[in-house]
């Protein structure tokens, strides 16, 4: 087995659908599911436990659904990396998780030709998203940025961009502040200026502008 295993929690109220994902991820020889909840709060409880790298969340649970689930991880600061699994084909939904750091959104009804593509591209530090949400998410949104002068584009900072695509890719101020070797508050002033300049007002946009840019995937 090799050794260094992508370690993934998965949580689904309805078992057959967790053994179901289980057989699936268990042919992916660089996969390794820990463990497995059939509610959000046994979800929670699992991967504080666990600390794996990707949490693979139903969006419907009982007693915390999977909006919320993501919500407390971003919250408690978890290393932990989410993607939904959901018959919901709701950008609404996207949106949410987009704005707390989802690292990827798929279609049960896809998941067993993109669930492990959608795992390995987390993992490695990209965002996936479900090619029928992309569509709808980031079309508009692409040519939204296509009728900004190309000024607009050009004029953001090297350090600018780096801020950006990180907080594209779900990085916390912080992380973003240790990976650049600067404080907070700079990381702060370049995301803000960026913002500014592009006049973005959420992170459903910079995520909507990263996909544009082709920074998402960084494999």
């Amino acid at each position: 087995m090799p050794l260094n295993l992508i370690r993934v929690v998965l949580a689904d109220d309805h078992p057959i659908i967790l053994l179901g994902l289980k057989s699936l991820l268990g042919r992916s020889p660089d996969i390794d599911v820990v463990g497995m909840a059939g509610d959000g709060l046994e979800a929670l409880s699992l991967i504080n436990e666990l600390c794996p790298h990707i949490a693979v969340l139903d969006l419907t649970m009982p007693k915390l659904g999977g909006i919320g689930l993501a919500r407390r991880l971003k919250e408690e600061g978890s290393s932990t990396k989410v993607i939904a699994l959901t018959a919901h084909e709701d950008i609404s939904y996207l949106r949410q998780l987009l704005e707390f750091g989802m690292g990827g959104y798929v279609l049960k009804r896809s998941a067993s030709d993109d669930l492990p593509r959608a795992i390995r591209a987390v993992h490695g530090g990209g965002v996936y998203v479900d090619p029928v949400m992309a569509g709808g998410m980031f079309g508009g949104g692409g040519a939204r940025l296509q009728s900004l002068p190309s000024s607009s584009l050009a004029e953001l900072s090297e350090r600018e961009a780096e801020v950006l695509q990180l907080t594209a890719l779900g990085h916390s101020n912080k992380s973003i502040a240790t990976q650049l070797n600067v404080g907070v508050k700079t990381v702060e002033t370049y995301k803000a200026r960026a913002m500014d300049k592009l006049g973005f007002r959420s992170r459903v946009e910079i995520v909507r502008y990263a996909a544009y840019r082709g920074w998402l995937d960084q494999n």
